[in-house]
């Protein structure tokens, strides 16, 4: 029972890549945050325009798209050929569901049957899908027995 458990552990440990994966993302998703908090705030509190109301708009977007270059760094920096090929896979799965969710959305919002979609709010779709394609692979790995 214990060894089992041991080897479990074992199996989830980390590689440096997926290490420092880990912490490039999680550093960024907290300045996310914290930018995004500290924009909302100062936006609501003063009413700049022009370049200042620009600036301040697109600060919380870049550390959303410094983890695009994160996962692009890790897809170099992971050996694995498995876990790139399945990473990938991912990837495309989310595209996929983000793509079709768009344009179902787009049709239904050019003929008035639903609100505008709030465009700030493709990535974390895009992301969301990229991790229900990640779950929907582990499933089927589970289901069909394979352990690799």
């Amino acid at each position: 029972m214990f060894e089992s458990y041991r080897e479990r552990l074992r199996e989830r440990r980390r590689n440096p890549a997926q290490r420092r994966y880990v912490r490039r993302f999680s550093v960024l998703m907290g300045s996310y945050v914290v930018v995004l908090m500290a924009v909302t705030a100062y936006l609501r509190d003063h009413h700049p325009a022009g370049a200042s109301l620009i600036l301040l708009a697109v600060l919380p977007a870049l550390p959303l798209l410094g983890t695009i270059g994160v996962i692009a760094l890790y897809m170099a920096e992971e050996k694995d050929e498995f876990v790139r090929h399945r990473l990938v896979i991912a990837m495309l799965g989310g595209i996929g569901i983000f793509l079709a969710f768009m344009t179902v959305w787009g049709f239904l919002e050019l003929h008035e049957a639903v609100p505008h979609f709030p465009t700030f709010l493709a990535y974390p779709l895009f992301v969301g899908a990229f991790g229900l394609t990640q779950c929907a692979l582990n499933l089927r790995d589970r289901l069909s027995g394979d352990r690799s």
